[in-house]
């Protein structure tokens, strides 16, 4: 019996923030999940990382703690959320309502040549998250899924965590703006505040 197919990352991006609205704050992860961002389309509410690898978690919860009237969308890959896992403990402290952390777990590190990351192992991005005291948290692994969780997305109303299972491919990238000040210049305006 061969596996059932995995979604494909670029597309489940694109899923994710179809019914986006404009109060999600959107933080990629270093890498692909930033690439994927930018190609689902470009928004002043995208907060990219360059050069900040395991720290999107830690980022998205300073930001759902300073800006509760809006929700936060953390989305980063399993090397990411691996080497940041001590975030998951802090964010199942403070139970932040308006915060949602995406793992797309394509069981490799992608960005050093594709070899396999712990995930395809044992480790259980979804069994640390609860253990933290994450209050919802979702395994995706198809279409319907997906759909679930995007429609989650537009109203939650607790700390959710999600491992979104993806496919290990690498389409042509996309890359955002890469100057860090005019990116929180940007993000700072989209939100209102003198930059």
């Amino acid at each position: 019996m061969s596996p059932a197919p995995k979604l494909e990352r670029r597309a489940a991006m694109a899923t994710l923030l179809a019914g986006r609205g404009d109060d999600l704050l959107v933080v990629p992860g270093l890498g692909s999940t930033a690439w994927d961002l930018a190609a689902a389309g470009d928004n002043d509410r995208n907060f990219y990382l360059w050069g900040a690898m395991g720290g999107a978690a830690m980022i998205g919860l300073g930001l759902a703690l300073a800006q509760p009237a809006k929700r936060v969308a953390v989305v980063a890959g399993d090397g990411e959320m691996l080497m940041g896992l001590g975030a998951l403990a802090t964010i199942g402290l403070q139970k932040p309502a308006n915060l949602a952390i995406i793992v797309f777990d394509n069981g490799v590190y992608g960005e050093t040549g594709m070899q396999p990351s712990h995930t395809q192992t044992g480790a259980d991005l979804i069994g640390v998250a609860e253990a933290c005291g994450i209050g919802t948290c979702l395994d995706v692994r198809d279409e319907a899924g997906l759909a679930d969780l995007a429609g989650r997305l537009t109203c939650f109303s607790e700390t959710l965590f999600a491992r979104v299972q993806i496919a290990a491919d690498d389409p042509p990238r996309v890359l955002p703006l890469r100057d860090g000040v005019a990116l929180k210049q940007r993000f700072r305006a989209a939100l209102g505040l003198d930059a």
